[in-house]
Parts: structure tokens; sequence; C-alpha cells
């Protein structure tokens, strides 16, 4: 390439149209010691000939574009065709706003290095004008829509601030090199910060760079130490803007910018906007949106660029080990359950019907009850039971969905006192829980003490179903490139393999790292066909792991080093994995953005394929619910958007008397070189260790 409180007011109710809210003054900071203006250093840009260059160039096109009416604007795409108030009627006077540029300020760049596609040319336009909300599934360009929108305030505010924020350090890391690769803003304007990095250090970058990579905490941070002058911030994106609920620091850092200033311009960007349309209000509320883009899967401008997905659900029975082990644990759980029902706390007596979500809200509606019949003691009994019944039926989760290893750890953990839940400890020896586990023989208790795991115990039948499913996908492949090969000599045909084998490419998700590594283990057995990695994120993994930054990590999987990636939810926003040809879910989650994001990771160059494991019984109704969840929430957000409360206050970032007009053109795009200091580590097993 070339290369709380029900009566407080909501923001918009505190802002309305007339912006009466009273904005904080710089002296009003009470961490900050800044002058009136804004204290930001004017960098001597790298590239001003390059802008200059750019300017001629828009001045040519104008002369000689036939698309161009006698105004000067492009009929077929240009900016005027927003509606919003940056391209209502022309003012008489001419409008200055504080840091816009005029000169760069008449055209807006868009980049050819890409096929252009519409939806995406469409979307940067509005994005320009409103603080807009994008909704795009997994694969099909936001992060280029927040490469282009980022360049061109980078140009239009030579002074302002462009921040980038995600979720996660791994995805922080990944697109600051992906936004650089697309529009190629200059790596010394450009910043990636981590919590990891001095104060001083981060404040000095404030100061120098105009660029930003980060995760929200650490922009929250550093608006809290006066590190960071909000007034001079422009341009705000959010990736995975679906987490912009509650108090979430996504929604710590707008009310904290909007503290001191309203003008800079938002995009969110997410696959799925909510789990629900009151969800998504929220989000749209808290992220200040005055515009929604929303496509899905059968959106007619993005059907030429996806692929067909295959989903099939195989659904395990439990097996005779696991029932057994419920019928000893379901008495441990009748108890705390009978107790919570007696108390009036629990509306639900049978230990099978409970569920983690029944007894959080049991306990939320205990506390907003008139308590003055409970004695101090009665309160502290019931709400100690109820963290304790929390605990356990996470356990009887882990067993249903996981197995027994996980479950055994879980209970281990608790006998061991190393989670510290006493209670839980004294219920479960109480109800003599060794019964448990004493089904097993020596051997087998033996191999669940095993470390690292010991492929022979099986702790779920989900894993035989597992590695069957993985086996036959990679001997599929392997006689698909054996069959085409014209030789019938045995050499080439095993070549002819191990080319199929690297060619096509795997990923499995387990929420679990227990169960990671058991998926490891088992499939570890049957090296060449099958090359395994796993990747848990950032917790210690003990002394076979190696600390590989996440570039590196990932690309070995890209390259081919290794085609079976098993991760937990690590794996499941945003990151660039590569061609994925099978998914499998080892688990089913109740949440339609979280099946949604394990769903977008294949299908996105040539067709894919999904394998759902669930056990039999109520993971397969969770699977059934976040299906049905999945396949309603985008037409609930259609139906319910022309009710959406949108943010009216949307800030005019652009003078009301310029139209700016698209400019497309190449970017001279060079290698990426990034910063040592900026790596992020993450710590996996290497298949080949375990």
């Amino acid at each position: 390439m070339k290369k709380g409180n029900p009566n407080q007011k909501t923001l918009f109710q505190s802002w309305g149209k007339n912006g009466q809210q009273t904005l904080k003054t710089t002296e009003e900071r009470k961490t900050h010691n800044h002058s009136d203006n804004i204290p930001i250093e004017i960098i001597d840009l790298e590239d001003d000939d390059e802008d200059d260059g750019l300017l001629a160039a828009a001045l040519e096109m104008e002369s000689i574009d036939p698309q161009m009416n006698q105004n000067g604007i492009q009929n077929s795409n240009c900016a005027g065709n927003v509606s919003n108030s940056e391209t209502s009627e022309e003012p008489k006077e001419v409008e200055y706003l504080p840091g816009f540029d005029m000169e760069s300020g008449n055209v807006w760049i868009y980049p050819t290095n890409y096929p252009i596609r519409d939806y995406q040319f469409q979307i940067v336009q509005k994005s320009l004008f409103m603080n807009t909300l994008v909704t795009l599934p997994t694969g099909l360009g936001k992060t280029f829509i927040a490469a282009v929108l980022m360049y061109n305030y980078y140009r239009w505010y030579p002074q302002g601030k462009v921040i980038f924020m995600a979720p996660t350090k791994p995805l922080v890391a990944q697109q600051i090199e992906a936004c650089y690769n697309i529009m190629g803003i200059p790596e010394s304007d450009t910043a990636q910060m981590t919590g990891n990095m001095a104060p001083n250090k981060r404040e000095v970058m404030w100061k120098n760079k105009r660029v930003f990579f980060l995760t929200p905490q650490v922009l929250q941070n550093d608006l809290s130490r006066g590190s960071c002058c909000p007034e001079g911030v422009v341009l705000l994106v959010f990736d995975e803007a679906h987490k912009a609920l509650g108090n979430h620091a996504y929604c710590q850092v707008v009310r904290e910018i909007s503290n001191y200033t309203r003008n800079f311009r938002v995009l969110a960007l997410s696959a799925t906007p909510g789990d629900d349309v009151k969800a998504v209000q929220q989000v749209m509320t808290n992220l200040l949106i005055s515009h929604m883009e929303l496509r899905s899967e059968d959106s007619s401008d993005i059907q030429p660029f996806t692929h067909s997905r295959t989903v099939d659900k195989i659904v395990v029975p439990l097996g005779d080990d696991i029932s057994r082990i419920k019928i000893h644990f379901l008495k441990v759980l009748e108890g705390i359950v009978g107790r919570l029902f007696c108390n009036r706390a629990l509306w639900q007596k049978d230990p099978q019907r409970v569920t983690k979500y029944m007894l959080l809200s049991g306990r939320d509606q205990f506390r907003k009850r008139n308590l003055e019949g409970y004695t101090n003691g009665q309160k502290g009994a019931i709400e100690g039971d109820f963290a304790m019944a929390i605990s356990l039926y996470h356990a009887y989760e882990l067993l249903h969905q996981h197995g027994i290893l996980s479950f055994y750890n879980f209970i281990k953990a608790i006998i061991d006192g190393s989670k510290g839940m006493v209670r839980a400890k004294t219920e479960i020896k109480r109800n003599k829980t060794s019964a448990l586990f004493s089904q097993f023989t020596s051997p087998r208790r033996r191999a669940m003490h095993k470390q690292p795991f010991d492929p022979s115990f099986k702790s779920h039948p989900k894993l035989l179903k597992l590695e069957e499913v993985i086996v036959e996908h990679f001997q599929k492949f392997s006689s698909e490139a054996a069959s085409t090969s014209t030789s019938v000599d045995n050499e080439s045909v095993a070549e002819s393999k191990q080319v199929a084998a690297v060619n096509t490419r795997v990923m499995i998700f387990s929420q679990y790292r227990d169960s990671v590594g058991e998926i490891t283990a088992i499939l570890n057995k049957h090296k060449p066909l099958v090359r395994v990695m796993s990747f848990i994120g950032q917790a210690s993994t003990g002394k076979s792991s190696r600390g590989l930054s996440q570039k590196e990590q990932l690309e070995r999987f890209r390259r081919g080093g290794y085609n079976t990636l098993v991760a937990t939810c690590v794996g499941e926003e945003g990151l660039d994995i590569g061609d994925v040809d099978l998914i499998v879910c080892f688990d089913a989650h109740a949440s339609p953005i979280r099946l949604v994001q394990r769903m977008g990771r294949t299908g996105r160059k040539r067709n894919g394929r999904i394998v759902v494991l669930v056990s039999e019984g109520k993971e397969e109704q969770v699977y059934k619910r976040s299906l049905s969840n999945k396949k309603s929430i985008h037409k609930a957000i259609v139906q319910g958007s022309k009710s959406f409360e949108l943010y009216d206050d949307n800030p005019r970032m652009i003078p009301r008397h310029l139209m700016p007009r698209v400019l497309k053109m190449q970017m001279t795009v060079g290698d990426f070189v990034g910063n040592r200091y900026d790596q992020i580590i993450l710590f996996f097993h290497l298949g080949s260790q375990g």
C-alpha cells in the first residue's frame, strides 16, 4: 500500500437547547493551575508543505471537476447533503471558531488507498457534523471511519486534541497502528498512554502531542490531575461504546470534559449498542449522541461486503458424573434457598429453579423494602445468605457449563480459605460435601489435581464433542487439499495437507481460564494437525507462560504458526484476529452483545461456520434467549429510533459560512514504528509448553 436519584436531571435536561448549564471556568478547577488561555503548545507540524499541497489540489479539483456546481460544492457527495446546524442557511458574516483553521476547513479528506464503500463514506460525512453513534457488524470498517474522522479534525484544529479510547490495553495497542495505516497521521504527533506510564511522562505528552490512544481510565485520571486540559479536546472516539452505562469510565470522561466545554465532537462505535432499547438510550444519553448510523447484516448497502455464516447448535447431555455431583450439591443450595424463602427474602424455594440473576434481583428488592420488622442480626444473616447463595450458584453454573474441574477448583478454593468465604465454607462442610467427589477413583482424583491439565480427564462431555468438531474440521480441509493435488507422490500429498492446515484457522471461546487450559491440553494431543495456543489476558499464568506483546501474540496465529486460538473474553472485543473459518462457543452467554461479538469473528472474507456447544437444560435455555434477543434487538432499535431522545445541543465545530468539500485522494503512509514503552504485554500458555 502506498502506505441514582430519581429526581436528578439528565445531562440533556440540565443543558437544554439554550445551554443554561453554567460551565466551570478554568480558575474553578481545584487541581488545575492553568491560565485563562488554553495552555496548549503550538506544534510546528512536519506536514505543513503537505497541507499546502492539499489545498492546491483542492483548488485544482474545483476548476476541473465537472461535478462541481458554481458554488464549488460537489453535487454527488458534498457535506451540504448533511442536515444539521452547520449546513443550514449561509450567514451574512464570517464566523470564527476558536482553534479552527479556515484554510484547512475548506475541504475534508477521504482516502482512496482502500476501495470506496458508499456506506463508509456516508457515515463519515454525517459524523463530521454530528455526534454520531455508529453501529456496524464486526469487520465492516468501524476503525476506518474513526481514522478518517480523526485525520480531518487533526487538520481542522491544529492545536486541538484528538482522543481515541478503547476499554482494554490490547485494543488500544491495536488501534493506534490500524488508524496510522489508514490515514498516516504523523507518529511524532501521536501518543499511546497506559496506566503503567508515570503520570509526569503523560503530562509531558499532553503538552507535546495532539492525537492520543488510551483507555478511559487513563484519561479520567489525567483530567482529575489537571494533566489534560479539557478545553483543548476537539474529538472523542469511543470504541466498544456499548460499555457507556452507569458509572463506566466512558461516562465519567464525558461528564468531566462537559463541565468545562461542550465544543467537542463525539464518535461512538459498536457492533451492538445494547442488550435492549433502554440500554441503547442510556448509551446515547451518556455520550451526547445527536445522530445514529445503524447497519445490520441485512442492510442492503453492506450486503456486497459480507459473507454467509452457518450456525450449528449442538446440545450435549450432562452425563452421569456431573448429574451425581449435581444431586449432592443441590442439598447444599436447598438449605440456603430455604432460609431465604422462610425469611420472605426470596419467592422461590426450589433450588433447581433459582438463578444467579434471581438472587441478585431478590437482594436488591430486599434492601429497598421496609425492614422495620427485622432485627439487625436477621438482616445481617439474610445478607450473608444472599452473598453465599450468589457465590455457590456461580459454582453451580460452572458445573453445568464447564464441568467438574472448574467446579472442583472453585469449591476447593472456598474450602481452603483462599476465597475468604467463611460462611460458604461452613455451609459446605456442614453438608458433608466430601461426597461430591467420592465417586471418583484415586487415579481420577489425582488427574483433577494435576497441573498442567491432564487430557485424559474429561470434566465435561462437551470437551469430547469439541475435540470431535475441531479434528473433523482440519481433516476435512486436509482431505480437500489432497484431492485437488495433481501429484500422487506421497510427499506432495503430505505437503498439501500441511498447507491446508495453515490456510484454515479456528477460534474457540470459553469464559473461564480453567476451561481454556483443559481445551488446550486436549487439542494438543492432535499436533501437528491442530496447533493450539491459548489467549487469556493479563492475569498470572504460572511458570509455563511467556510474555509477548499483543502484536506478536496474534501475529503468530495470523501467520499460521498456530491454527487454533482458545480465548477468554479478551478475544471477543475488537482485536484483529485474522481470517477464521470456524468459531466454537464452548459456553452460552445471556448477552446478545457477547454473542454478536463472538460470531463476528468469522465470515469476514469468506463463508464461515459457528458451532455453539450447550449443555442440556438451563444452558440450552440461556442460549435460546440470547439468540432471540440478538434477532430482535436490531428490529427493536430501528422501531425505537424515532422515539430516542437525542442530544439537541449538538456542537457546531465548523463555522456556519463554511461548507467543506470532499477531496478524495491517495494517502501517503509510511511504515509504523511505534514506541517500545507502548507495547502491551499479555500472557498466554503456549500449547507446545503444556
